[in-house]
């Protein structure tokens, strides 16, 4: 019978009917043991004797993939792959899925929110009042302001149809500019930087994307644009942002996803920085539908049928050329 190890943290815990489609399918399942997102070694460790993984963020590397021969399948609970050494699985014949769609309602309602917390400094008068300090602070509404979205996918395309709603003006970029039902007006990134008051980052973690905020970056926008941050630790470089926040050279940032997880770093002692626990995509029924798509592809996978959720060639081909050039 084959065996599938689930190593993301929580899994279930919503409905178990993520659970329910593996027993129905006669499969045989273990849960993470740990309780947390594991280190490869861990993952090593555990995931021998297992055919399929269903995955988090946890770094699924070629020395995974190597200490269990027989494993066929990762299943990831979401859409990042930064953390799946793609090349290794092609070469070792490993077949990788994901939940696309899942979270990207879910991250999108964060970033808006995130985004209303920065404008009114949420963050700073929560922290102020549990000190004994009473202070009413004036802010912004996101109508009077304009927002700047980088990065316009599922989750990009998502957030300028919520932030339309609002009214402001809303500065689009992308690679591929798309057909939008809601006004935008497309720019390059340093206008975007430049004249956008919330900067709001929706980009994959690549060789392009990788500190593609760093500290040239944060000189180019004002003193009074606040940067949102729910896609990729690793996007923005956590240093520079630190030292942009203590000088001033930015009003405030929200940062929900780090370049290494659990985050203790210098982010934690600034104030004007609202930071998450990478949880953009964890509202209850977004989380169900990305476990339950996981359960399925690896049921569907077993039983030899296509999957709606493969990753697709493009992702290979773009990390083998990341890798060339690295």
């Amino acid at each position: 019978m084959p065996r599938v190890l689930i190593t993301t943290v929580p899994f279930g815990e919503v409905d178990p009917i993520s659970l329910r489609v593996l027993e129905d399918a006669g499969l045989e399942y273990f849960l993470n043991p740990i309780g947390r997102r594991l280190t490869d070694d861990e993952l090593a460790s555990l995931v021998q004797g297992f055919d399929c993984l269903i995955a988090g963020t946890e770094p699924i590397t070629d020395q995974v993939m190597a200490a269990e021969p027989r494993l066929r399948l990762i299943s990831r609970v979401g859409v990042g792959l930064d953390n799946v050494d793609l090349t290794a699985a092609r070469t070792r014949g490993v077949e990788v899925s994901y939940t696309p769609e899942g979270p990207a309602d879910a991250v999108a309602e964060l970033t808006i929110g995130l985004s209303l917390s920065l404008l009114r400094s949420v963050h700073i008068a929560n922290r102020a009042i549990r000190t004994g300090v009473w202070k009413r602070i004036q802010g912004r509404r996101l109508e009077k302001v304009t927002v700047g979205v980088v990065g316009v996918g599922r989750i990009g395309t998502r957030v300028i149809r919520l932030l339309s709603a609002f009214g402001g003006e809303i500065l689009a970029n992308d690679l591929s500019p798309v057909t939008l039902d809601q006004a935008v007006r497309w720019v390059d990134k340093e206008t975007l930087f430049r004249e956008a008051d919330v900067v709001t980052l929706h980009v994959p973690l690549t060789r392009h994307t990788r500190n593609l905020i760093g500290a040239d970056e944060l000189e180019v926008m004002g003193a009074e644009t606040l940067l949102v941050n729910t896609c990729r630790g690793g996007v923005v470089n956590e240093a520079a942002l630190a030292d942009a926040l203590r000088r001033g050279v930015i009003a405030g940032a929200a940062v929900d996803t780090f370049a290494e997880e659990p985050y203790h770093g210098e982010l934690v002692e600034v104030e004007t920085c609202l930071i998450t626990a990478h949880m953009g995509s964890m509202s209850a029924d977004c989380r169900l539908a990305m476990e339950v798509g996981a359960a399925r592809n690896v049921v569907a996978f077993l039983a030899g049928k296509p999957l709606d959720e493969t990753v697709p060639d493009t992702e290979y081909e773009m990390r083998a050329a990341d890798e060339e050039v690295g």
